[in-house]
């Protein structure tokens, strides 16, 4: 089943390396683990009103964490750096990058 693009993206990362990337016209999302690059690419192409040259994701394992004698672990997300053509920018990040 194919979800909606606003359902895709679940939220823009805004760090300083993806500050440093948006210099490069590169921009970084939280998206859905079971989402693909062509999904990413449509849902940010009709979310943003840009044209999206490239996408990369990564999926972030969870990692070991204890809080005194309890154990657990922090919770697996997927990452997408989405590249768009030169000249292309996304007006909601122009507040966050350098």
């Amino acid at each position: 089943m194919i979800a909606l693009s606003h359902d895709i993206i679940l939220r823009p990362i805004i760090t300083e390396k993806s500050s440093r990337l948006m210099s490069m016209d590169k921009y970084t999302f939280e998206v859905l683990p079971r989402a693909n690059k062509i999904e990413i690419r449509r849902a940010v192409e009709d979310v943003f009103k840009v044209k999206v040259m490239s996408v990369h994701t990564i999926k972030i394992h969870p990692k070991p964490k204890r809080m005194g004698r309890f154990s657990g672990h922090t919770r697996s997300w997927k990452k997408a750096i989405v590249t768009l053509l030169p000249g292309e920018r996304i007006e909601f990040f122009d507040g966050a990058g350098i």
